[in-house]
C-alpha cells in the first residue's frame, strides 16, 4: 500500500524498528570526539563541518578550530580574513562566514538558543542542523533528517520504493525519536547516534540507499569550476594577507590563478571572470576593496 505521498507503506513496525536501529547503534557506536561534549557551541560546529564532508576529514580540524576560536564569543570578535583561512581545506567557505555571523548574533543575546525556530533563524542553520544541536547538545527531541538518517529509513522501512519524499519520511522520523531523555540507552541524543553509525555502514556496505530518495542531486562538477576558481581566489586573498600584502590587485589575481589553471592543465582565465569573481566575494563579505580593482582579505 502506498501513502498519500506515494511511497509505499513502512514495511516493519515503528516498535521493530526502533529496536533494530538500537540494537545496530550499540554494535557500531563510533566514539567520535564531537560525541564527547554537550557544549552546543562545539556540536553546532561538527555539524556544519561534518555537512558533505567525511568524518575522517573532520576529525583533526574540529578540534583544530576549538582551540583558535575556543568559544561563541571569541569567534564572534575574529576578523573575516582568519575565519576564512582557518576554514581552507573544508570547501564551502560560506559556510566560515555564517558561522561567524551566527555567533555574533548569539553573542549578543548572551545565551545559545535551543528553541527550533530561534536556532534556524541563524544564518547558515537549517531544520536539520537545529535538530542535531539540540538531540546532541541538550537531548531535546526533534525531526533530525540528514543523509545517514535518511538512508537507514529508506533502508529498513523503504526497501523497494524508489522516488520516496522526505515528506514520507519526516512523520516517521518525528513519530520514532524518543521524547524521554531519562534513559541514557534511549534517549533523542542515543538515537540519532545510532542511525547516524547504522546509516554510515549501509552507506559503506551496500550501494547507498539515499539514491531512492527524491531529494538525492548529485552534487556538480567541483574541478574547473567557477566554485573552484573562486575557492583558489580566497585562497590567493589568504596567502597574500599572510605574506603582508596591503592588496591584491585585479592583475596579480588574474596572474595567480592563471597559474594555478595551468598548473592543473587547465586553460587560462580570462580577466573579465576574475573580475566578476571579485565582485562577487567582495559583496558577499570575502574581501574589502582597497582602491579600484583591488582587494584585501
Amino acid at each position: 500500500m502506498a501513502d498519500k505521498s506515494g511511497a509505499a507503506a513502512p514495511t516493519i513496525s515503528t516498535d521493530d524498528f526502533r529496536a533494530l536501529v538500537l540494537e545496530r547503534g550499540r554494535e557500531l557506536y563510533r566514539d567520535l570526539p564531537w560525541r564527547r561534549t554537550r557544549d552546543p557551541y562545539a556540536i553546532w560546529l561538527s555539524e556544519v563541518m561534518l555537512q558533505q564532508t567525511q568524518v575522517s576529514r573532520v576529525d583533526g580540524r574540529w578540534q583544530r578550530w576549538l582551540v583558535r576560536f575556543p568559544d561563541v564569543g571569541t569567534l564572534a570578535a575574529a576578523e573575516p580574513a582568519d575565519v576564512l583561512d582557518e576554514w581552507q581545506g573544508m570547501g564551502y567557505n560560506r559556510r566560515a562566514l555564517a558561522l561567524r555571523t551566527a555567533a555574533q548574533t548569539i553573542a549578543e543575546a548572551g545565551a545559545f538558543p535551543r528553541e527550533l525556530d530561534e536556532l534556524c533563524a541563524l544564518p547558515g542553520i537549517g531544520p536539520a542542523t537545529a535538530a542535531g544541536i539540540r538531540a546532541f547538545a541538550f537531548n531535546l527531541p526533534g525531526i533530525y533528517l540528514e543523509t545517514n538518517v535518511r538512508t537507514v529509513f529508506l533502508h529498513e522501512l523503504f526497501p523497494d520504493a524508489q522516488d520516496v519524499p522526505d515528506s514520507a519520511l519526516r512523520p516517521l522520523v518525528q513519530v520514532t525519536c524518543p521524547v524521554d531523555d531519562h534513559d541514557p540507552a534511549d534517549d533523542p541524543r542515543t538515537w540519532y547516534y545510532a542511525l547516524l553509525d547504522y546509516g554510515a555502514h549501509l552507506k559503506r556496505t551496500l550501494p547507498n540507499p539515499s539514491r531512492r530518495s527524491r531529494s538525492h542531486t548529485r552534487q556538480s562538477a567541483f574541478e574547473g569550476s567557477r566554485r573552484q576558481k573562486r575557492a583558489n581566489l580566497v585562497r590567493i586573498l589568504l596567502d597574500a594577507r599572510a605574506a603582508g600584502e596591503a592588496c591584491v590587485t585585479l592583475g596579480t589575481a588574474l596572474e595567480r590563478l592563471c597559474a594555478i589553471e595551468e598548473r592543473a592543465g587547465r586553460e587560462p582565465v580570462g580577466e573579465d571572470l576574475v573580475a566578476s569573481i571579485m565582485a562577487d566575494l567582495e559583496r558577499e563579505g570575502f574581501c574589502r576593496a582597497c582602491g579600484d580593482d583591488a582587494w584585501s582579505a
